[in-house]
């Protein structure tokens, strides 16, 4: 399924922000590696291009093209140095083939929770092991359910549509007001957003309009730990925050495992 065209693509950035330390923290993970990294769902690469920047190759993975060419421009404005650092490739984390292996994997941003069945889970997986040298590592990071605090934020169902945040349009000029609604499906462990961009004339009159839904499969922690182990994946470690704090519910599981 198609999530991002290339409008939405290209509001990305401002409205995803990442999680608190973890550029720096997927950067040290990489410098640790010393070879070239497979970055999974690298989006416009907020991430990837830090990494790039600071001598560390990436191979940029994505199943998004609008997402992709947003990346590519912007990698286009860097340092000849460190668009050769990047390799970008076009692919579904549950099924890629690249003939080589990695020391180290990273999924940043919450990326994996794009698979939406415990099947997809598995084949994505399973497919990264495939891409795992002997002793490489599996590095992502997930948001920790709290049920009671994304009802809070969501609302009741069939909330109505409430303002998440604004910018301003770098290439108009304009202001971009972002609405904001979503649901809870806790059968399905599934979190449905919706969100709608509109961009503002100087007198304040709506003279774009851009809908955006977005679902996201959430994971339980021990869910993850078993998931892993299913998949031959030997858990190093969990943390709860980009500091490497321990865990604790309703933060970051952010994952250390490796090939088992």
């Amino acid at each position: 399924m198609k999530e991002y065209n290339y409008l939405d693509a290209a509001f990305y950035d401002y409205y995803s922000l990442g999680v608190e330390g973890d550029v720096s923290f997927y950067l040290e993970e990489a410098r640790k590696s010393a070879t070239t990294v497979l970055e999974i769902g690298c989006g416009t690469g907020r991430i990837l291009l830090p990494l790039a920047e600071a001598g560390v190759s990436v191979v940029g993975l994505d199943r998004e093209p609008d997402m992709l060419a947003v990346l590519r421009g912007k990698l286009a404005q860097r340092s000849v140095e460190t668009q050769r650092r990047v390799e970008l490739v076009e692919a579904d984390m549950r099924r890629f083939s690249l003939g080589r292996q990695f020391a180290l994997i990273v999924i940043p941003y919450r990326a994996f929770l794009h698979l939406l069945t415990p099947k997809d889970q598995r084949q994505a997986l399973t497919c990264i092991r495939e891409h795992l040298s002997e002793d490489g590592r599996l590095i992502f990071n997930v948001f920790d359910p709290n049920l009671e605090l994304l009802a809070a934020q969501l609302g009741p169902l069939g909330a109505a549509l409430r303002k998440d945040s604004e910018f301003i349009h770098l290439e108009t000029g304009r202001r971009v007001v972002v609405w904001f609604t979503g649901r809870i499906d806790a059968e399905q462990q599934q979190l449905h957003a919706y969100f709608i961009f509109e961009e503002m004339d100087a007198d304040g009159r709506v003279v774009d309009k851009i809908y955006s839904p977005l679902t996201l499969r959430y994971v339980y922690r021990y869910e993850m730990r078993y998931l892993l182990e299913l998949c031959g994946y030997k858990v190093e470690a969990l943390y709860g925050d980009f500091q490497r704090g321990p865990y604790h519910h309703g933060g970051e599981q952010i994952w250390v495992a490796r090939k088992g």
